[in-house]
């Protein structure tokens, strides 16, 4: 089974196999409060005000763009939701695959840094 530590030790690389279902499962063990939805895992973050919302994007996007793997990002005043996928598995058809927890992993970090 993958562990919360694992992941972040991990970095993201070109994949164009997805993960099985059961994979998908165990590794949602790993991120904490992360769902699997409309072929996406994603997480609601809640915030006091939109400031400290914008704070949280702009820390993830230097690691979103170091892993160059963009999720989608849903920003309002006091949440951002944030959904991963790979759009390169299966074929090109999309999917989840193990860069989607590696980088919820990662957000999970500097949220809890932030937080701290």
């Amino acid at each position: 089974m993958v562990t919360t530590n694992e992941l972040l030790q991990k970095r993201c690389r070109h994949l164009e196999d997805g993960l099985t279902e059961a994979d998908i499962g165990a590794y949602l063990k790993a991120v904490e409060g992360w769902k699997l939805t409309d072929g996406k895992i994603a997480k609601t973050f809640s915030f006091g005000n939109y400031y400290e919302t914008l704070a949280f994007v702009n820390a993830i996007a230097y690691m979103i763009h170091a892993e160059d793997h963009h999720p989608e990002l849903l920003v309002t005043y006091n949440r951002c939701i944030v959904k991963f996928d790979t759009h390169s598995v299966n074929g090109g058809r999309g999917g989840i695959s193990e860069n989607d927890f590696i980088c919820a992993a990662k957000v999970d970090a500097i949220r809890q840094q932030a937080a701290a």
